[in-house]
């Protein structure tokens, strides 16, 4: 029997860890994942284990001497000069134990989420346990070892033979998931992001559109810093409806990092649980309008793990399931459970203090800046379909 949708998880999604300080922590998903359970919106059977990708698999977008790399490192055995090499044992992506493992098992779990919707399992999937959108083919980067949506998008093409629309909406550009399809006109991507002037990688730029023929199928809004709600999501959906409409997917993929919100410790963007709500929103909507509901969404960064990722990360459960909108107070065990182990006071309601942050001054040019940013993004979409409207006209 069909489900409506499926939540990847297992409990060896929680080894992919640097180290105890490393802020990439993938306690976010415990606590996601026991904030649903609270809340009542998951059941045991909703949840399906992640299989481990294969090397065959990973293959499909990264190099053979860089997994052989990672397997060496997993066990100690890959020097120091050559870790360098592959990007390996720096301050972002250190060395730990069963790294390959571990990287493997995360590449897996969207691997199950892909099979799960493209053979008609599920009409959607969640697996926050990936969305690592900085990796290389031949080169780790930014807390990311394998790029699972790099991997599950080749993995689509050459099994499933569907055109992919990538949208990612972390705050950091999807520069790896870019780089694998910037020739590739059956993979059109779209990263809405903080400017490079102020953050990692520095990539995501307006004129970023691809290369030969994939020119035309690479966009980038790079937002200005402190970028409010109202304007992130107009941003959001102005460009994710006009590429929807001009690309017309198979199938979506959505990178949901909770770290364009004001309180994540690493990013520069001012946006509350408003605009959490309203990303999951409009990927279902036009999943229906134009894939027959197929949509695939994985999870990315987010560093605030106690006060913003949980809350963030369960509204695209809850949307994907049709759960009606929540507000008030989160569940009263999930909030006795957590906050004595908690470094910071939780946030006991669904929504953001309205107080969070003093008056942004620069609020007016920002916005216009940022509606600035989206026509010159979207240059090329907005001629193509003029021209489509045109020639329908005259038929």
């Amino acid at each position: 029997m069909k489900k409506d949708s499926v939540f990847i998880y297992s409990d060896s999604l929680l080894s992919y860890r640097f180290s105890d300080h490393h802020p990439f922590n993938q306690h976010r998903l415990t606590l996601t994942l026991d904030l649903l359970k609270e809340l009542g919106a998951i059941k045991a059977d909703d949840i399906i284990a992640p299989r481990m990708a294969s090397d065959e698999e990973l293959l499909l977008n990264h190099e053979r001497s860089f997994i052989e790399a990672i397997k060496l490192a997993s066990s100690g055995n890959l020097s120091k000069e050559k870790a360098e090499g592959f990007g390996l044992g720096t301050e972002d992506t250190p060395i730990f134990k069963g790294m390959h493992e571990a990287s493997a098992g995360l590449v897996g779990g969207t691997l199950t989420a892909v099979d799960y919707v493209l053979q008609g399992k599920a009409n959607h999937a969640l697996h926050l346990g990936g969305g690592l959108h900085h990796g290389f083919p031949g080169k780790a980067s930014g807390f990311c070892v394998y790029n699972d949506s790099a991997v599950a998008i080749k993995y689509i093409l050459e099994k499933y033979n569907a055109r992919v629309l990538y949208v990612d909406t972390d705050a950091h550009h999807g520069d790896g998931v870019q780089g694998s399809f910037y020739d590739d006109e059956l993979v059109c991507t779209l990263s809405i992001h903080e400017t490079g002037r102020y953050l990692f990688p520095g990539t995501g730029n307006v004129n970023e559109w691809g290369q030969g023929n994939g020119y035309g199928y690479s966009f980038n809004i790079p937002l200005d810093a402190f970028t409010e709600d109202e304007s992130f999501l107009e941003s959001y959906r102005s460009a994710f409806a006009e590429i929807a409409e001009y690309f017309k997917p198979d199938v979506i993929v959505t990178q949901n990092g909770a770290d364009a919100h004001y309180f994540d410790p690493l990013t520069h963007l001012s946006s509350s649980m408003k605009t959490y709500r309203g990303i999951p929103k409009l990927a279902h909507e036009l999943a229906h309008t134009y894939c027959d509901g197929k949509w695939i969404a994985v999870g990315g960064g987010g560093y605030d793990i106690w006060r913003v990722v949980p809350r963030a990360w369960s509204l695209i459960w809850l949307e994907m399931i049709g759960w009606p909108n929540v507000s008030g107070p989160l569940p009263e065990n999930w909030l006795k459970r957590w906050q004595p182990k908690a470094p910071v006071s939780l946030i006991d309601q669904w929504e953001d203090p309205v107080d969070m942050y003093n008056p942004i001054p620069r609020k007016k040019d920002i916005e216009e800046k940022n509606k600035q940013t989206v026509d010159r993004a979207l240059y090329l979409v907005r001629q193509q379909l003029e021209r489509i409207n045109q020639k329908n006209g005259q038929v």
